[in-house]
């Protein structure tokens, strides 16, 4: 995985992905589609149990992968399950049902699933899915907790209506966290012990109850950002005026203006080791915010006085200490030059300049082009890329920066 290349963690790697006996199997064939979008090569394996759920022809046909069920197949290996392991990247189990997690935690061998289970030598990766009063069971707790000791990554399942009729923890997760979590069983931990801070989306300065001042901002690159920190191992807050879902595993902090960013900022700043500021803030608010929504009928012209938001950044530019400072400069013209005096006048680490004219780059693309600026006068383009990509360029970038300290 080159820096210069990005980090597109499953891209060129095998998946062992595991299907076992529950409900939730059918949710497989998606998952392996996932998987496969993010550059993966996805050799099923199902037990007996599985195959009552889903056919086998199903995740053929997905994965152009030949779908394994016997040790001793036929037309099979004797040492399949030793072929599976040695080119295995990831081990995944997904659905996990009860009966699978106690075998791998005591170590039973009786079909091509557990057997190559105590072959693997790569991360291995379980995620439960059952009834919610067999998931709370002492039993199946106490085995999640052995494969964790055993170095295990155990995917936690959700809250929800469960097929039996019941309600609570033992839904299948989100299977984009799931992908998530493969990403990040993959990736580098460099950014272990660190504690992140990522701010997205666009502020909305009130003008009246229902009215406000905002910009087009969809809060994608922060959210980008904040999960490639995460799966690099970050401890990860995201400050957001966004509405979009949150990354797994995220501390998320909602607020919607200017002052509410700042204030949510400085309450978090000294603990922090990198804050990323990635929101587009508005730079003016109205002076004074109507009590009444403004009626179209008592105005034939509307005259507004605006005054200056907080800066943020030139806020945290005076009182940081250990903390790396990044900034972001979206601009419509003269793209360096003010990204420029933004890093020099701001005092930050690492600003990232992007031109939001471009339909490709702009504010609610899916993908991004960016200019990274230094302090000391070099800059980097990065090219068009996913946003999850250029925030892991990012990254990349501010593991070079002189205040960055490994902390694992």
């Amino acid at each position: 995985m080159g820096q210069k290349e990005g980090m597109k963690a499953l891209k060129g790697k095998t998946v062992i992905l595991g299907i076992t006996g529950g409900i939730a199997a059918y949710k497989g064939a998606e998952l392996c589609r996932l998987l496969i979008q993010e550059g993966a090569t996805v050799q099923v394996v199902m037990t007996q149990a599985a195959q009552q759920f889903i056919t086998p022809l199903t995740f053929s046909t997905i994965t152009g992968q030949e779908t394994l069920t016997e040790t001793f197949a036929s037309d099979s290996q004797p040492l399949k399950h030793i072929e599976l392991a040695n080119k295995a990247d990831l081990f995944l189990v997904a659905p996990a049902t009860a009966n699978i997690i106690a075998k791998f935690a005591m170590g039973l061998a009786d079909d091509l699933l557990s057997t190559t289970a105590l072959v693997i030598n790569c991360p291995a990766l379980v995620a439960p899915a059952m009834n919610v009063n067999m998931y709370a069971k002492t039993v199946v707790q106490e085995n999640l907790s052995i494969l964790k000791r055993r170095g295990w990554k155990i995917i936690e399942p959700e809250e929800g209506f469960l097929a039996c009729g019941t309600s609570g923890k033992g839904r299948l997760a989100n299977l984009e966290s799931i992908v998530a979590a493969c990403r990040q069983a993959l990736l580098p931990s460099d950014f272990e012990g660190q504690k992140v801070l990522v701010t997205a989306g666009g502020t909305r300065e009130p003008l009246d109850p229902v009215r406000y001042i905002g910009n087009y901002s969809s809060g994608k690159m922060g959210y980008a950002l904040a999960q490639a920190a995460k799966e690099r191992g970050a401890e990860v807050t995201l400050i957001s005026t966004s509405e979009l879902p949150p990354p797994p595993e995220i501390d998320i902090v909602r607020v919607q203006t200017a002052a509410e960013m700042l204030a949510a900022i400085q309450e978090r700043f000294s603990e922090c080791d990198i804050v990323i500021k990635a929101a587009a803030v508005a730079d003016f608010r109205p002076g004074n915010m109507a009590e009444q929504k403004i009626k179209k009928g008592d105005h034939k012209e509307l005259n507004l006085s605006l005054e200056p938001t907080p800066d943020i950044l030139a806020n945290l530019s005076k009182v940081k200490e250990k903390q790396l400072l990044i900034g972001f400069a979206a601009e419509t013209q003269d793209l360096l030059q003010n990204a420029k005096k933004k890093l020099d006048e701001k005092n930050l680490d690492l600003i990232v300049a992007n031109d939001v004219n471009r339909k490709d780059a702009g504010f609610g693309s899916e993908t991004n082009v960016v200019t990274l600026l230094y302090p000391d006068g070099h800059k980097e383009q990065v090219p068009k890329m996913p946003k999850l990509e250029v925030a892991h360029r990012i990254l990349d970038a501010i593991r070079t920066l002189p205040g960055f300290k490994e902390r694992n």
